[in-house]
């Protein structure tokens, strides 16, 4: 019995003492994973992760990195001088009816690598990307951009930085937010929160243009606050690189009153649009209404002979009191004359200097189905009125329907080009 009752007493004791350690054992393994993971945020279960949430999408937008091959800025970067910053962008041109299109190539144009080194070759010095982002993202949060688009978009930058170009990534036909601001203020806020995270190490020679033209029901007091709020969402993200901002009425220099930029706000350039006078830059265009229609219309007015306008711009009236005006007009007062041009930049000037923003003209051009003469005029004299001022410029655009370039012929059209990048004088 006795030596029972001892036996008995041992097992118990090994008993207690082995509970004992393994209970220690674990205290001190979750002392450990608690000071580990004090400041994480805890991992969800299996069954977390296996399930689909239906709880609203998170704040946090997806993240994005750019490929490797795109070079970096220096963390310890500078502020960036907004005046040289405008002053950079020098002569540039449009890469238009490429990426703008709802799907690259639908309009006709995919840029080629070797278009690159064209353009430099030619002498410009930007090429301003116009981008259909919204064609590329959800429409629902949080609106994540599709992958191979801002790889697309990657390359397009890298292609242009190799060639010593500068970019400017702008979000063009967002055509939802022309018509419906209230309703795509959250994507238009997280398309830029996704680009601006992406880019926003790059170099301080790739610019952000928050908005191509605002338009339509993006009426000008809708545009003063949404700008603002895009301001902060890129501010949150990238508070480095410049950004470009335009007046709603399609980027219309007469629109310039209107637009509020924050005070604090000092790394912004202002930009705005000009095809005056339409009827002759748009005419016979086939996006435009039929009373653009009207052909043979040449720059400067007046005519030698008189321009028949077409039925329909006779039945829209301000068309058919310019013709009037065009046929009959004095070049001094004429509507196609080369005072309206002086005029209308030095109201852009004045604004600028008022506000003390550098300003930036980015899109002019005539249409192909202008006289050739008439383009390369009209050309010549918006540019050097836009130099004389200080506004550094992108021509609309490269290789379309406006294009400086013949792709067919791979060649430039001398006239354009002579127009936009005149050839030194030899001595």
């Amino acid at each position: 019995m006795k030596k029972w009752s001892i036996a008995l007493v041992v097992l118990l004791l090994m008993f207690i003492l082995a509970t004992g350690c393994k209970g220690g054992s674990q205290q001190n393994l979750g002392k450990e994973v608690a000071k580990n993971t004090e400041n994480a945020t805890p991992a969800a279960s299996k069954a977390e992760e296996s399930t689909p949430s239906t709880e609203p999408a998170p704040a946090e937008l997806p993240a994005t990195m750019p490929g490797p091959r795109l070079p970096k800025r220096d963390p310890q970067s500078a502020p960036l001088d907004v005046f040289q910053q405008a002053e950079q962008l020098g002569r540039g041109v449009n890469l238009g009816n490429a990426l703008e299109a709802p799907i690259e190539g639908q309009w006709g144009v995919i840029l080629q690598e070797s278009y690159f080194q064209t353009i430099k070759d030619a002498g410009f010095e930007t090429v301003r990307v116009p981008i259909k982002w919204s064609a590329h993202a959800d429409a629902i949060a949080p609106y994540a951009i599709d992958a191979k688009f801002f790889e697309r978009i990657d390359w397009v930058i890298d292609q242009a930085l190799k060639q010593g170009l500068n970019v400017v990534l702008d979000m063009h036909n967002f055509d939802e937010i022309y018509q419906n601001p209230d309703e795509q203020e959250a994507r238009f806020l997280a398309l830029w929160k996704q680009i601006s995270a992406r880019y926003k190490e790059l170099p301080g020679n790739v610019y952000f243009e928050m908005l191509n033209e605002p338009n339509s029901s993006l009426t000008w007091s809708k545009w003063n606050r949404m700008l603002k709020k895009a301001l902060d969402t890129i501010r949150s993200e990238d508070q480095w690189h410049s950004v470009i901002i335009g007046p709603v009425s399609w980027s219309n220099y007469a629109e310039l009153v209107s637009l509020d930029i924050p005070a604090n706000e000092h790394n912004v350039i202002v930009t705005f649009h000009y095809y005056d006078p339409f009827p002759f830059t748009h005419q016979g265009a086939e996006w435009v209404g039929p009373e653009i229609g009207t052909l043979g219309v040449i720059w400067p007015g007046p005519p030698a002979q008189k321009v028949e306008p077409s039925t329909a711009a006779k039945q829209v009236s301000w068309v058919d009191d310019w013709f009037q005006a065009y046929n009959s007009n004095p070049v001094e007062t004429n509507p196609a004359g080369p005072n309206s041009i002086v005029e209308a930049f030095d109201k852009v000037n004045d604004w600028a200097k008022e506000n003390h923003r550098p300003i930036y003209l980015g899109e002019f051009g005539a249409y192909s189905k202008a006289d050739m003469a008439s383009r390369a005029r009209w050309t010549t004299f918006v540019r050097e009125e836009a130099e004389k001022r200080g506004f550094n410029w992108a021509y609309w655009e490269f290789s379309s329907g406006f294009g400086v370039y013949d792709p067919t012929a791979n060649q430039y059209r001398k006239e354009l080009l002579e127009a936009l990048i005149p050839t030194p004088h030899k001595e």
